[in-house]
């Protein structure tokens, strides 16, 4: 399958230190990939990095997309390429509601000329009203403030809802199913399922297994101290489950994950 995402020994420092030490991964189109690890393994550097973050400095290394370098582009140019990232935490926007800050984005990236987003905004009612009721969210959600006053899981909720909304090729979930509970998680899940193509990928990173019991990864990583120190299929979150990190040589790290 072509490449969607191709990470060439990637480097990263924030504010001066070395997160992500010489990492290398691909996906290619159609698949299905996690990153677990423990706290302070540079996860979210690595989905903050992905997106463009600033303050997030590639200092060795490539980031290739669909073919073609972004290492140095904007996060803004980023998502008109069809990257999209879902917080770990979402921040609330107080003033602007879900439904126009959905059509914002979207008539900002009809301006590339991209003929596939301008169709997502001529269907965007149909699409939006369908999209909230597959992910069991409120009508009356549309006319709320972006997740001012949101619990954790609807939250969560509705960064699915963008992912679904904007349909990107490639979705970068930060532990989309942290703080969600049982029922909440199988709708996310069951939403992320649905967006998921040949064409399209996910990179899904998380802290535990029971995600990816509905996603059904194709490959599974283990991220530590910024490397990538396993990798395999979906037995190996199974293992990691049964088994704690110790079972790779992993002590849990214990500094604030950044």
């Amino acid at each position: 399958m072509p490449s969607l995402l191709k990470l060439d020994n990637l480097h990263i420092k924030v504010e001066g230190n070395e997160i992500i030490k010489g990492l290398d991964l691909e996906i290619a189109e159609g698949e299905v990939h996690a990153i677990m690890g423990p706290n302070g393994s540079g996860k979210s550097t690595l989905a903050y990095t992905l997106m463009g973050r600033p303050g997030y400095e590639v200092t060795q290394g490539k980031i290739i997309f669909k073919g073609e370098d972004i290492t140095e582009m904007e996060p803004e140019k980023r998502a008109q390429k069809g990257l999209f990232l879902s917080f770990q935490y979402p921040v609330a926007v107080p003033g602007v509601t879900v439904a126009s800050f959905l059509m914002t984005v979207l008539q900002s990236l009809s301006k590339t000329g991209n003929g596939r987003f301008a169709e997502l905004r001529k269907n965007f009612r149909k699409n939006f009203k369908e999209n909230m009721t597959q992910l069991k969210v409120d009508p009356s959600f549309a006319t709320r403030y972006l997740n001012d006053g949101f619990s954790g899981g609807e939250k969560k909720r509705i960064e699915i809802l963008q992912m679904m909304t904007l349909q990107p090729q490639l979705a970068i979930l930060d532990e989309t199913d942290s703080g969600l509970d049982i029922d909440a998680l199988k709708i996310v899940s069951e939403g992320v399922s649905r967006y998921i193509n040949p064409e399209r990928g996910v990179l899904c990173i998380t802290h535990y297994q029971r995600i990816l019991n509905h996603l059904k990864p194709d490959f599974v990583h283990i991220l530590t101290q910024g490397k990538i120190i396993a990798s395999g299929g979906p037995e190996l979150a199974l293992q990691l489950e049964s088994e704690g990190y110790k079972a790779f040589g992993i002590v849990e790290e214990t500094r604030g994950t950044i």
